[in-house]
Parts: structure tokens; C-alpha cells; sequence
């Protein structure tokens, strides 16, 4: 019986071999000796006895016993072999007994090499066994800069904290997002409680996502495990059936492709010119021919952003009084997102907008259980395949704001009140600071953030004793105050010299016409798993700059005429040689940022004054809007 097990292990070894060797592979296992760093660029720590995930052994610590097994550990020497009646005695102990004696191995970049007990492991990867003890020691090389090396400590931080060694990543951050995601501190340990009931989610999570992987998709098993319970939530994953987990995993697998396309998002830039048959050729006349829900973190009274988007949906209403009907939910919160969605969808809307990132999670989650509602969420650069987001290149209308005030200011003086250090609101601060040395090669501008925790902005501002200030874009209708768009300080008193517009109206508008019109769905490649972003600006009419009259009338000619440009494409504001703080950042006069460059723009412009706060930096009312779409996000 146990010789036949070998012949079977044999010939899985064998045919291994021969496809290695086809495909121009090492066809025998790995050799830690061939592949150790130098001595002197690396340090030994021994382990003591610990679990090693089968799986994560690959091969052996030096060459004696390699060329004796093919590279999935299965055995490829001959049957009448001293070799094979031993790896047949180990198979009929475990069968009767299991094998309990450790194993003796090196563990480096978290991959496990044998020193004593090769054809243990063989005997337990031919059963299936899931991990074996073994005495380890563990090889840590020198950091570098390098990225496999940069994971490997995030993974050493961690196994101080958990002990756990079975999970991996392929992007830098993950390690400390899974502390978070599983609601663990920073620094906090975990308990033997839960190890196991971690252990016992992820080995059901692996075990069905690794059933459906035919494709062998390009990630980990740990990226796709992370990226599941951020989306639905670990204590909720923890209670799932397995039926009901591998529903939710089938239903999410479009999310696990976009993982291993690098999380790509198609910007599209304008509107889709291509016309198709008129919603009333397709759905039945008498019937409510779309019913759309707004969803909003604040009220339109207390909150700009709110208020700019209730003026987008009243222009729906106005626009398409017979073809659409629409409702608003406001003062909506994390806590209760998901149910307001629920009610939406129950009410019969077939098409939601939420209008801010914080929501984007409870988006997709609606999105994967409800396949027939368009769901869109107001954010950039945000990569999920379930829904579309959206939003305007408010940075057009930026650049002219800053030519006005580089114009207006006699000190040279500036201010930019920002709020969230976000994907876009970089490049709003940049093409200011452009616009405005573009008219004024002098001019600085004082960034404030009013995330930045313990901060007072006003006291700040004047004490920069910057004579024009970029404020919030609107004013609201509980707030009379005239501190917003571009304003000047003439001792206490303010005037308006400009203000951006974000015409949600025309965007909700033209978006809601591609679904009339028929051209949502062409807007869709099959062969893409990208995500896609609506990105339009001045070109499409929902990005604008309003004047007042207390500007001059050369400025205001200057306004409309830099408006054309940047309308008609004929000028990019990050267009010839840009500077950083820090230096050179495109030397090529007659090139262009591209839109992903703009929109992931991480640096500030040479002639801003101040940094980007980092996270320990910030007040905890911006953390769930900037853990969601900070610059820092992807890097991690």
C-alpha cells in the first residue's frame, strides 16, 4: 500500500519535473544555500518550535537531498531505491499514527527551506497535511529599498504582534491595514483566542477562494482576504456559513480581477458623444422611467459640498420632470449607510448617487447583492469594478482662481485654505499655486489644512498676513459669511473677487442622459477589468469660475480668455517644466501631466508655503474620508 502511495507521489513528481523543464524552469527544489544573502548582510534568530504552513515550504536548506525531489516536493527517484522504501515507511506512519517528530528548517522572506526531514514534508504535502511543527531559525536580511524587502518587515512587525506566518501580501502597507481591518490596535497583540478564530476564518476563506481561482489570478490569497473583510467586515465574514461565504466570494470575484490589474481606474474625461435608442423606446410609457436617490453625510444647510450636489438634483428634477423622479437622504452616517442604500432600493430607486468617499464601501457592498441598480459614488481614483464613481477636474477652475489672486495680491501674498489631503485636492492646491506665478512670478502661497488637528486656520492665515485667500468654494444658506471662493482683506473688511462653480446640476444632467440615451453600457469593455471614473471639467460644462465685480476688467478678460484655452484643450495648467519643493519634477517643456499623474500628485508646488499633513497629523473627524482616499492609500 505504502509503495503505491510513493508511485503515485512519483509520478506528480515527475510530470512537475518535466513541465518545469518545458517551461524553462528550475525543475528540483529551491536551495537556500544558492540564493543567502552574502555573510555580514544578514542576521540569525531562532523561532523555537512553531506551526510552518506546508505550502510556504519550498525547498531545502543545501543541495544534498534537492535533485531527490521534483519542485512541489513530490519524490522523483526510482522505486527500488533505499530513498523510496523510507518515503514508504513514513507514508504507512502517518496513515497509522501521523507524523509528530519537528522538522528542522530555515525560514527567509518568510519561505521555509528544510534542514532535516525532506522526506517528511514530502509524505505530508502528498496527504494534504496543512502545517507541520519545526524548530526554525530565522534569516533576516538587511533593509533595503527594495519592495519584496519592505513587505518582509511590515510582515516581521506583525509576527511580533500575532505569531501568525501563513498570510502574505504583495503591496507595502497590508500587513498594518489587516491589524486594522481585524480591529486590532496598532501595537496591540493578539491573544491565543484570536489566532484561532483568525486562523479558522481565513482557512475557510482560503479554502473557497483558492476553488474558484481556475484563472490564478495575480495576487495573494491574503490580498484578496484582505480586500474581502474591508469590504464587508471581519466579525460579519466571521459569522458567514461556508455557503454563505462562497456566495459572497463568487459574487465579489470582479473586485479580486481589479486587485490583479493594479487596481487601474479608466478616467473618462468627457461626456460620450455616441447616441443610441431613447430611453423611452425601451422602457414601457406611463411608468416612472427612473427614480434616483441622493445620499448625503450632511445637510444642504450645514455643509457647501451637501449643498452644491441638493443644486445638482434640482436641476434634475427641472431638467426631466416627466422621465425622473428623485429623493434625498441627508445626515446619513457610517453607521447607518448600508440600511439608508437598503431603503433606497427598497423604495424603487434605480440609481443612486453617493456623494462622498466615506460611503464607498456600503456603495460596492449594495452593489454586488443588487446587480440591476446603477450605483455611483462621488470620489477619484477610487478602484472598484461594482460601481462607477465620478467626479469634476475642479483643478481647471482652480488655476484660474490662483491667476486672480497672483493678480490681486500687491504683497504677493496668498492663502489656500485646504481641507483633506485627498486624490485631487493636490493638484486644486498645485494649479492654484501655478496660476497664480504664472501672473506673478513672486507669488507664495500659505497652505493651511482644516483636517490638521489643533490647528488654528484664521489665526494662521493672518498671520501670514496674505492679502488674497482661497476659501471654501460656496457659501451655504446658514452661513452669510463672504469668506468663500477668492477673497481679499482690506483691513476687516472682505470682498468677493471670485468663486469656482462645481455645476453638479450639468454632471448629474449628462450622466443621467448616457443612461437615457443608451450609452452607459458602451462605456463598459469587456475585455477591461478597469474601474471606471467619470472625470470631466470645463470642457463639459461642470467646472466653472464665477466673477465678481469688484474685479477688474482686464482680470475678468484675462479669466475668460484662460477659461478658452483650458476649455478647448489648447492648455493644460501642468503643462512644460514643473518644479516641486523638492526639485525638478518634468523637465519636458512641450509635455503634459497625464490624467493619472494629476490626479495621483503627491508633491506640492515649489512656491507653496506648508506640507501635507500625515496621518498622526489629523483631526478624527477627516481620518475616515482620508483613510479612504488619501494620496498615501495606494502606496501602502
Amino acid at each position: 500500500m505504502a509503495l503505491t502511495d510513493y508511485t503515485k507521489a512519483c509520478k506528480l513528481g515527475k510530470k512537475e519535473y518535466q513541465y518545469r523543464m518545458l517551461h524553462g524552469l528550475t525543475p528540483t527544489l529551491e536551495v537556500l544555500d544558492d540564493i543567502i544573502p552574502t555573510k555580514g548582510t544578514f542576521s540569525e534568530v531562532p523561532l523555537g518550535l512553531v506551526q510552518i504552513p506546508i505550502d510556504q515550504i519550498v525547498g531545502t536548506k543545501t543541495g544534498g537531498r534537492s535533485n531527490a525531489f521534483a519542485a512541489n516536493f513530490m519524490p522523483i527517484l526510482r522505486e527500488n531505491t533505499e530513498f523510496a522504501q523510507k518515503w514508504a515507511q513514513l507514508s504507512t506512519s502517518h496513515i497509522k499514527e501521523g507524523i509528530r517528530e519537528p522538522i528542522k528548517a530555515y525560514e527567509y522572506m518568510n519561505k521555509f527551506y528544510v534542514q532535516e526531514g525532506n522526506k517528511r514534508v514530502s509524505v505530508m504535502k502528498y496527504f494534504g497535511v496543512v502545517s507541520v511543527p519545526g524548530t526554525v531559525t530565522r534569516i533576516i536580511p538587511k533593509r533595503t529599498d527594495e519592495k519584496e524587502n519592505k513587505i518582509y518587515y511590515e510582515f516581521l512587525d506583525f509576527y511580533e504582534l500575532s505569531k501568525i506566518n501563513y498570510i502574505w501580501f504583495s503591496q507595502e502597507g497590508s500587513f498594518e491595514k489587516l491589524q486594522e481591518a481585524v480591529g486590532k490596535g496598532p501595537q496591540e497583540m493578539w491573544t491565543e483566542d484570536e489566532r484561532l478564530s483568525f486562523s479558522s476564518i481565513y482557512t475557510r476563506f482560503k479554502a473557497e477562494y483558492t476553488a474558484k481561482d481556475k484563472e490564478k489570478l495575480s495576487i495573494t490569497v491574503g490580498d484578496a482576504f484582505l480586500s474581502f473583510i474591508t469590504l464587508y467586515g471581519y466579525e460579519e465574514i466571521s459569522e458567514k456559513t461556508t455557503t454563505e461565504l462562497k456566495e459572497l466570494i463568487t459574487k465579489s470575484w470582479e473586485e479580486f480581477k481589479l486587485l490583479g490589474e493594479g487596481e487601474e481606474v479608466e478616467l473618462k474625461m468627457d461626456p460620450s458623444n455616441e447616441k443610441k435608442p431613447l430611453l423611452s423606446r425601451l422602457l414601457p410609457s406611463g411608468s416612472p422611467k427612473l427614480k434616483v436617490a441622493f445620499i448625503y453625510e450632511k445637510t444642504p444647510s450645514s455643509s457647501a459640498w451637501t449643498y452644491a450636489h441638493e443644486l445638482g438634483r434640482l436641476h434634475l428634477d427641472q431638467t426631466f420632470p416627466d422621465e425622473v423622479s428623485t429623493v434625498y437622504y441627508d445626515n446619513v452616517t457610517l453607521d447607518n449607510i448600508e440600511a439608508c442604500i437598503t431603503e433606497a432600493i427598497e423604495n424603487g430607486c434605480n440609481i443612486i448617487f453617493t456623494t462622498t468617499p466615506t460611503f464607498v464601501q456600503a456603495s460596492v457592498k449594495a452593489a454586488i447583492a443588487n446587480p440591476e441598480i446603477r450605483i455611483l459614488n462621488c470620489s477619484v481614483n477610487t478602484s472598484h469594478r461594482y460601481i462607477r464613481t465620478y467626479y469634476a477636474r475642479m483643478h481647471e477652475a482652480k488655476f484660474l482662481m490662483g491667476a486672480i489672486a497672483g493678480a490681486m495680491a500687491e504683497n504677493n501674498r496668498l492663502a489656500y485654505i485646504a481641507d483633506y489631503p485627498i486624490y485631487g485636492s493636490i493638484a486644486n492646491i498645485n494649479a492654484f499655486a501655478l496660476g497664480a506665478k504664472m501672473i506673478n512670478p513672486r507669488a507664495e502661497v500659505y497652505l493651511e489644512w482644516t483636517a490638521r488637528k489643533d490647528c488654528n486656520v484664521v489665526e494662521n492665515v493672518r498671520h501670514s498676513q496674505a492679502v488674497c485667500i482661497s476659501g471654501k468654494d460656496m457659501v451655504i444658506p446658514e452661513d452669510a459669511s463672504r469668506n468663500f471662493g477668492i477673497y481679499r482683506l482690506d483691513g476687516e473688511v472682505v470682498r468677493s473677487l471670485a468663486m469656482p462653480l462645481w455645476h453638479w446640476g450639468k454632471f448629474y444632467e449628462q450622466l443621467i442622459r448616457t443612461i437615457m440615451d443608451g450609452t452607459w453600457k458602451y462605456d463598459d469593455d469587456p475585455s477591461s477589468n478597469k474601474a471606471i471614473n467619470y472625470w470631466w471639467g470645463m470642457s463639459a460644462g461642470v467646472v466653472d469660475v464665477i466673477c465678481s465685480q469688484n474685479l477688474p476688467i482686464g482680470t475678468k478678460r484675462l479669466v475668460e480668455l484662460l477659461k478658452d484655452t483650458i476649455s478647448t484643450g489648447k492648455f493644460n495648467p501642468f503643462s512644460g517644466v514643473l518644479y516641486s519643493q523638492n526639485g525638478m519634477i518634468q523637465s519636458d517643456p512641450g509635455r503634459s501631466l497625464s490624467p493619472e499623474e494629476i490626479v495621483t500628485m503627491d508633491w506640492l508646488a515649489e512656491n507653496v508655503i506648508g506640507s501635507i499633513p500625515k496621518e498622526d497629523e489629523l483631526n478624527e473627524q477627516s481620518k475616515p474620508v482620508v483613510w479612504q482616499q488619501g494620496i498615501d492609500k495606494k502606496k501602502g
